[in-house]
């Protein structure tokens, strides 16, 4: 039995998994299911999350936007940011911290994102941290690859 990978998924990534379905966000969405990956989240990115499914260009209905999380929430392990948060690489999108603060507190793997601040300061927080930040397709194809079934 393997130990399921940590990791932070950005709001884009998780929202792709939940709303889009396809592709490599599928994927992550099997393997946070399959026990293959488990999700970190905080009451700052749960937060983040309701907010963006409530978006009116997703056309969601509340009904709907439960449902999703109830197919999110459950997987993830829920980590309490310390107070004040850790020192993380300056960003230059500050909604960015949340997710870099809760990669160094849950002692995530890796944080998967599609943000270029996030990803530009990839080495240097990966370096300090021992977690690199990596795009979404990567993530998939080294993290969620489909087992091939056994004769």
């Amino acid at each position: 039995m393997t130990t399921a990978v940590r990791v932070v998924l950005d709001t884009n990534v998780v929202l792709s998994a939940l709303v889009f379905r396809g592709g490599a966000a599928a994927q992550v969405r099997q393997a946070w299911q399959g026990g293959q990956v488990l999700p970190l989240a905080s009451t700052t990115t749960v937060r983040e999350l309701v907010r963006v499914l409530a978006y009116p260009k997703f056309r969601l209905s509340q009904a709907e936007q439960d449902e999703l999380l109830a197919d999110y929430l459950p997987y993830a392990e829920t980590v309490r940011i310390t107070q004040p948060p850790p020192t993380v690489p300056d960003c230059r999108d500050v909604l960015d911290l949340p997710f870099m603060h809760l990669a160094v507190v849950g002692k995530a793997q890796v944080l998967v994102s599609g943000d270029r601040d996030l990803l530009a300061i990839s080495a240097e927080f990966g370096q300090a941290y021992a977690c690199p930040i990596v795009p979404l397709d990567f993530f998939s194809k080294t993290y969620c690859a489909q087992k091939e079934p056994q004769p």
